[in-house]
Parts: structure tokens; sequence; C-alpha cells
């Protein structure tokens, strides 16, 4: 839980945290773009919809979300001497799945505290800043029936599994890595990984650069992304950005403008220590009962 907004957007990765417990949250966009297929000859206006509904509850550590998009596009099919229009929609994808952060180095570095005697130790990059928060995210893909944009021609419930990694580095420098392995069980298994790296020029204010790769028998693409997105209030981010891919079959053309929401519930922090602070703060526990019970005894020594 932090006190502003965090949110997956304006990229396509998922960060390794979650937006904490009593917080529902909605983030959505719609694009706009170009695509021109070089071997089919075919040119397309794109609209897509995209959103997510996010839900942390039980643990700080743990959410459920909904994730999906939907396309339509209109396509000019060139390929004879009278060009040919046509139209396509449907859902792109439609995941329902839960994330867990297994592992938090920021949270213990905060029970810590900083290092009193060194203000250039609290402000540089340290060599402990490349451990990453680490979480798994694992999900079910709802896919429709005769839908042009999945591989499968029949309804079919398919895993998706992605581990994000999330470095913060000092300087509002972010850091997340997504490895993605999708639809598994299906004959067209998709493999693909997201970097991106954000920046936050202020408390208010972000700048971001993404790179997307994708493998699949059924579609395959490096995408480059770039935008920024800028902070209303608390809980509330709208951004814009831009998509471009590296190759021409299609070759796409985006722009896409975005915003998030969320209904903050949250009411109190939970601390999320590990197994060695626990017992450290048993140990103090019992060296403080100790010595209370050293000074009653003293007391009653006197009194006597």
């Amino acid at each position: 839980y932090t006190e502003m907004i965090n949110t997956n957007r304006p990229g396509g990765s998922q960060g390794a945290f979650s937006v904490g417990t009593n917080v529902l949250q909605f983030e959505s966009g719609i694009s706009y773009g170009k695509e021109k297929h070089e071997l089919l000859k075919t040119e397309t206006n794109g609209l897509a919809i995209d959103y997510s509904v996010r839900y942390g509850f039980w643990k700080e550590r743990l959410e459920v979300s909904l994730m999906g998009e939907y396309q339509s596009n209109k396509v000019t099919d060139n390929r004879s001497a009278v060009s040919r229009e046509y139209s396509l929609s449907n859902f792109k994808s439609n995941t329902l799945g839960a994330k867990y952060l297994i592992y938090d180095p920021y949270r213990k570095r905060d029970l810590e505290g900083p290092n009193l005697y060194s203000w250039k130790a609290n402000n540089k990059t340290q060599w402990a800043d490349l451990i990453p928060a680490i979480s798994i995210y694992a999900g079910a893909n709802f896919d429709f029936a005769d839908n042009p944009f999945t591989p499968e021609a029949e309804s079919k419930i398919s895993p998706k599994l992605v581990l994000s990694t999330q470095n913060n580095f000092i300087g509002g420098w972010v850091f997340v890595t997504n490895i993605i392995v999708d639809r598994v069980t299906t004959d067209f298994p998709t493999y693909g990984y997201i970097l991106t790296l954000t920046h936050a020029t202020n408390r208010y204010f972000s700048v971001f650069l993404e790179n997307q790769g994708l493998k699949s028998d059924f579609y395959s693409d490096q995408l480059i992304r770039g935008g920024a997105a800028a902070l209303v209030n608390g809980n509330l981010q709208v951004d814009l950005s831009l998509t471009y891919s590296f190759k021409d079959t299609p070759s796409k053309f985006y722009g896409r403008a975005g915003v998030a929401y969320r209904f903050d519930m949250h009411d109190k922090d939970e601390y999320l220590e590990d197994k060695a602070n626990k017992e450290e703060k048993l140990k103090e526990e019992k060296n403080k009962k100790q010595e209370r019970q050293d000074e009653l005894n003293l007391d009653e020594d006197d009194g006597e």
C-alpha cells in the first residue's frame, strides 16, 4: 500500500507489488492506430480498449485481478485490383488471476532504518539495490470461439504465468521485468518478456520507456513503447503513450490515452517482516521482559 495510487500503466508490464489490502483499483485506456501487413497487402485502422480491475485482500502481498482488451479493426485488402474492406471485432484477451509478492527487500531495509553516520550512504546506488522485489502471477485466459485475435477456433480456457521483478533505485528510477508463459496448454503457446524503465521527474509526473518481445506460431512481435503519466490527486492518474512495432508483418503504430482510479478503503498497514526480523523482535521482547523482572527483584530486595 502507498499513499498515492500505484498502477501498472501506462506500460504493459506488471509491477511486483499489489495495490494494498482493501484497495479496489480500475485501470483503462483507449488506443487508436494503424497496421500495415506487407505480405498480406492489408492496411488496418485499429481501435482498442484495455481494462484492468485489481483488488487487494487478506494479505498486503496479494491481489486478484481481471485484465483484458477489446479490439475493433477496419481492414482494407489490397491484393486485387479492387480493394476490399471488412471489419473485425472481438476480445483479444480476458484473464482472471492473482499475484503474490514472494520477496520484498525494501521492507527489510525500512525496518533496519537509515545509516545514521553517513548521508552519502543513504543517497547513492548500492549493491543491495540490484536485489529486486519478486512476485508470481497465475491466471486463466478465457478465449471465445471464432475469434480472429486468438489462436484457437473454439472456446478455450488456458493458463498464464508471469514472473515479475521490480527494482526501485535512488533518484526516482524504477525497473520492472516480466517473464511471461502464456496459453501453454494450447497448440499455440506464447513466450515473452517485458522490460520497463520508469523515471519520476517529480512527485506528480513520470516518463517511461518499454520493450516487449513475443514469440508464438500464432503471433510474434517486437514492440517499443514510451510515454508519460501524471497524478491528478492521490487516487487518480492519467497517461499518454505510443507503441511502435519493429517488423512489417504487420507494422504497428498506436497512440493510447488512459486513466487509473482507486477506491481506497485501506485502514491499517501490514508490515511484511521476514523470519529473521520476527526472531529478532522476539529476542528483544524477551530481553526487556527479563530486565523488568530483574528490576522487580531488585525493588523487592530493597524493600526487605
